[in-house]
């Protein structure tokens, strides 16, 4: 049961994976697909993107991610 829910999950995944393995260790150390690859070296920058990216978008990503240091601060002042 466990091989057959990797293998659906696995269905659309192609392209190869390069591994370094030391000690016990799996490193990744490249990764590609030349059709399904969901990067896009015209977007991936903090330059010029073509709008793609709005800095103002991380600003509720930023405040969530921040809730839980508010609240252990103003526990540790109570």
């Amino acid at each position: 049961m466990l091989q057959t829910m990797i293998n659906a999950s696995q269905a659309n995944v192609n392209g190869k994976v390069r591994l370094k393995l030391y000690k016990g260790n799996v490193i990744v150390v490249g990764r590609e697909s030349s059709t399904d690859s969901l990067f896009d070296e015209s977007i991936a920058t903090f330059e010029e993107d073509a709008g793609a990216y709005n800095q103002k978008d991380a600003e509720g990503f930023i405040k969530l991610n921040a809730l839980r240091l508010r609240i252990a601060a103003a526990k540790r002042l109570k």
